[in-house]
């Protein structure tokens, strides 16, 4: 199925996007790991000096620019296309951490990325052409149907619990807590810049949209999704692997995406069977792809997907000082551990080594 001329716009910008997205992951990491060396207390624990890092700003604005870029994107092209375009930024995050960061890259890792382009490929070629759109009245009665109204509100309660419940319990230690909120109001996020893009589009071309209070609602609505995104999203980065979080967030976010545009506006209405099992076996092809990026990943189980909050602010910044995103290295041959923090072994009395599913070992310092 050939692109349209809006469609091709779109893709073009969903490119650009996400090659920024990808940049902004590894240099605002690199911005929390600075500012929590020098105050002590983890972005991915409540600390906030991030804040007053230049590095983690240069990232923000890089990030800014390529959400701008897929802003608009979506006021161009349908959902269904431009979101799983965001595999390029795993295959940019996932590179520039194996080079800055030095988080190893596995050669079926590299498979993976391939597969993301492949699978991306995919999709492009049997995007649907979306239904032209003359006011914002009609992208609200299609945020009013009952069955949009369901999913909202199945997203707000699933939010609800994740943020009072899991995330107190195991927020620190499993990366679907901190991802799982990233995505879920990621995919409300899209809807209403989908929305808002729509009506400034219009409001461009000589039909004024501003007058109506259904603009300035979606507008709100993208404002709270966002400050709630990045704000875990930092916690994520803080706590997590780069590489770990990346293809994680991408994947859930990606199948939210598609499933709320499904819904709401309707894609894959007009479309024959064919063109969207096509579109299907695509993004399977992505998620397949970030899959095995995720799993063949060299990276330590135990500080990628078990993190531990550190026991005091000094404890904090010699464990960065230390050590990239592990709080501590475990022997990679006989599964002992490693150097301790002061340069030799620690004393026993210093730990207690816990068994977890006989797989990981977590160490507790006591300060």
């Amino acid at each position: 199925m050939g692109l349209s001329e809006e469609n091709l716009i779109g893709l073009i910008l969903a490119l650009v996007s996400s090659g920024f997205i990808g940049a902004s992951f590894i240099i605002k990491k690199q911005g929390l790991k600075r500012a929590a060396a020098v105050s002590g207390v983890r972005a991915g624990v409540g600390g906030y000096y991030y804040l007053l890092e230049p590095l983690w700003w240069v990232g923000m604005i890089i990030m800014i620019v390529g959400e701008v870029a897929n802003f608009v994107a979506y006021a161009f092209a349908p959902a269904v296309l431009v979101t799983p375009l965001g595999a390029l930024s795993i295959i940019m995050s996932a590179t520039l951490a194996q080079l800055i960061l030095k988080e190893k890259l596995h050669q079926f890792g590299i498979l993976g990325c391939v597969m993301c382009i492949i699978g991306s490929v995919i999709v492009v070629i049997h995007a649907p052409k979306e239904q032209p759109i003359k006011s914002v009245l009609e992208i609200w009665d299609m945020a009013t149907q009952p069955a949009f109204l369901a999913y909202v509100g199945s997203i707000i309660v699933l939010v609800f619990i994740l943020v009072f419940h899991f995330v107190p319990r195991c927020g620190h230690t499993n990366v679907l807590v901190y991802t799982g909120i990233c995505s879920l109001m990621g995919s409300l996020t899209v809807m209403s810049v989908k929305a808002l893009g729509t009506s400034l589009k219009l409001t461009f071309e000589g039909e004024n949209q501003l007058i109506y209070s259904e603009t300035w609602f979606f507008m709100l609505v993208v404002a709270v999704c966002v400050i709630m995104q990045m704000n875990y999203l930092n916690k994520a980065l803080d706590t997590f692997n780069t590489a770990v979080v990346s293809p994680i967030y991408y994947a859930m976010f990606t199948t939210l995406t598609i499933l709320a545009s499904v819904i709401m506006f309707k894609d894959w209405d007009g479309q024959s069977e064919g063109t969207i099992v096509s579109e299907i076996c695509g993004f399977i092809v992505v998620l397949s792809g970030t899959i095995l990026l995720h799993a063949t990943k060299e990276f330590e189980r135990s500080c990628s997907f078990r993190g531990s909050a550190p026991s005091s602010p000094s404890l904090s910044v010699r464990l960065y000082n230390g050590n990239e995103d592990c709080f501590l290295k475990h022997d990679e041959e006989n599964g002992s551990p490693s150097e301790s923090i002061h340069g030799g072994k620690m004393d026993p009395s210093e730990r207690d080594v816990l068994s977890d599913d006989n797989m990981h070992q977590k160490i507790l310092m006591k300060p």
